[in-house]
């Protein structure tokens, strides 16, 4: 079973995400920020992480250049999922590692069809 951290200061998002992911036969866990995150994958790395922008304490952005600094570690594929829609977050996720990138809202469909375009699924 692959595993996926969900990195959302949304507790709503987390939750919907968590059930859309458990039904694709992953096993989830969250994290509320990129402090928590990084905490997260030092315990335990992921294989997926679906990443939120705007967080407070530490961006989604912050929190996966950190993860890419990380060259001792295996590194998972990482989706973001965010609200900001427009090129210029697009290109900066992409420039920073991201795998994929989900406009939110996302539904069940979404996030398998990105994960499937990742090699995630």
């Amino acid at each position: 079973m692959k595993s996926c951290l969900v990195v959302d200061d949304s507790k709503v998002v987390r939750m919907v995400a968590r059930k859309i992911l458990e039904s694709l036969g992953f096993s989830v866990t969250e994290a509320a920020d990129g402090v928590e995150a990084l905490e997260a994958c030092e315990a335990a790395m992921p294989e997926v992480v679906l990443l939120d922008w705007n967080m407070p304490r530490m961006s989604g952005l912050e929190f996966l250049i950190e993860l890419r600094a990380k060259a001792d570690v295996r590194q998972p594929s990482v989706v973001f999922c965010t609200t900001e829609n427009d090129m210029d977050h697009i290109q900066r996720a992409i420039a920073a590692g991201a795998d994929e990138y989900i406009m939110k809202p996302f539904d069940s469909d979404i996030l398998e069809s990105k994960f499937t375009q990742a090699g995630i699924i």
